[in-house]
């Protein structure tokens, strides 16, 4: 991919501990603040956006736990909530998506409103605009609206919708379980990760035959991480499939061969973070990788080599993690626009680039992000709260 990011702002309306942001990301972003603050209800959202567009939107729905769970609880009762994603396809394509859903009795919901957007370097505007199950489109010919389905999953017959389309559907979201990549595998088309590694066999082994560039990355680093693995690749059991690795073994002339039972949560999380950041190179079919926690289970000595990978996979697709550990920012060489402060107040998430008095001291490297950090001095800039600041925001819809 290229140095612009694929989602440079996400805009989000009642969205679980959300009541409103406005947050531009680049090619890299760290998301920080601490245990319960809100970091993964914004990873969730872009998640929901693609889980909604790959199932249906009803499924994505329920597999949260309804409707009640998904819009944000307050005081004041919102009925529904909304998302708007800009992004830039290409050097040639760029605009946004964006919806709002809205709950009605009895548990069901409909698609109050939905706008998408594509503009070419050329000029060419090509949009589709639902309103209460009302169409208005630039192309010739349009399906028609369904109000408990996302529409467009029908405009992407459209040449026009169809990379936007894909690239929200292939978004990959990761909360890595050493379990699932430990327990033996049914076989699948390696494609996507899976969201927990319960597929990372398939997925290696697809990696591994067709793109031995990134097979070389990923050997590479887990080698940096632990230096004893040598390799790993795929190992059919029965009519499942695991993961076998080779690694060192004091007197022996030869690397021994462990399968993943054998190997440790460590091992296993930082082999799953790797295959989830180079599962694909440039060119990407994976225009985002989200990551919780990737720190998770590795020694403080191998946080390091995380950065370098998640800096390395940047370069190719864009990497968004949450973390709550300062050693993961503890580095004087992370730029101050890659990190988003997370902090809830009164049961409502905040999220913003952190404040003025931490940007200065970043910039004049008296503290590293993660010391700043440890000693909760890592804020977002309040001053983006101001509700001047709010209303002069992007609105979800043009």
């Amino acid at each position: 991919m290229s140095n612009q990011p694929f989602i440079t702002r996400v805009v989000l309306k009642n969205y679980k501990s959300i009541d409103s942001c406005s947050v531009k990301l680049g090619n890299l972003n760290f998301l920080v603040g601490p245990n319960g603050s809100g970091k993964s209800n914004f990873m969730d959202a872009l998640r929901f956006v693609r889980d909604g567009l790959r199932t249906s939107l009803d499924n994505a729905i329920r597999d949260r736990g309804g409707l009640n769970e998904v819009r944000r609880r307050s005081g004041g009762h919102p009925t529904h909530f909304g998302i708007r994603l800009e992004f830039h396809i290409s050097h040639k394509r760029q605009g946004h998506y964006a919806f709002q859903v809205a709950a009605r009795t009895g548990g069901v919901f409909e698609v109050q409103r939905e706008e998408c957007v594509v503009r070419s370097e050329v000029g060419e505007r090509h949009y589709f605009s639902i309103h209460k199950g009302r169409v208005e489109t630039s192309e010739q010919t349009a399906p028609a609206a369904s109000k408990d389905r996302l529409y467009l999953v029908n405009a992407s017959g459209f040449e026009a919708f169809r990379p936007v389309f894909d690239a929200l559907s292939h978004m990959g979201f990761y909360s890595l379980s050493p379990v699932a990549i430990r327990d033996l595998q049914a076989s699948d088309s390696g494609d996507l990760l899976l969201r927990d590694g319960s597929n990372i066999a398939s997925v290696l082994a697809n990696v591994a035959r067709n793109n031995k560039e990134n097979m070389e990355v990923i050997r590479e680093y887990l080698t940096r991480v632990v230096p004893a693995v040598h390799d790993v690749e795929r190992k059919a059991v029965g009519p499942k499939e695991t993961l076998e690795f080779r690694q060192d073994v004091a007197g022996a002339h030869h690397p021994w061969r462990f399968l993943a039972a054998n190997m440790s949560d460590g091992t296993l999380r930082a082999l799953g973070v790797l295959v989830a950041l180079f599962q694909s190179g440039n060119g990407s079919r994976i225009p985002l990788v989200g990551i919780e926690e990737p720190e998770v289970a590795l020694h403080p000595a191998a946080v390091g080599v995380l950065l370098d990978a998640l800096r390395h996979a940047s370069q190719h697709t864009q990497v968004l993690v949450t973390s709550h550990s300062p050693d993961l920012l503890d580095n004087s060489e992370i730029d101050i626009e890659q990190i988003l402060a997370v902090v809830a107040e009164d049961n409502v998430t905040r999220i913003a680039p952190i404040d003025a008095a931490s940007r200065q001291v970043l910039r004049d490297r008296l503290y590293t992000a993660g010391e700043l950090l440890r000693l909760n001095q890592l804020a977002p800039d309040a001053s983006l709260f101001d509700p001047s600041v709010v209303a002069s925001q992007p609105d979800l819809f043009d």
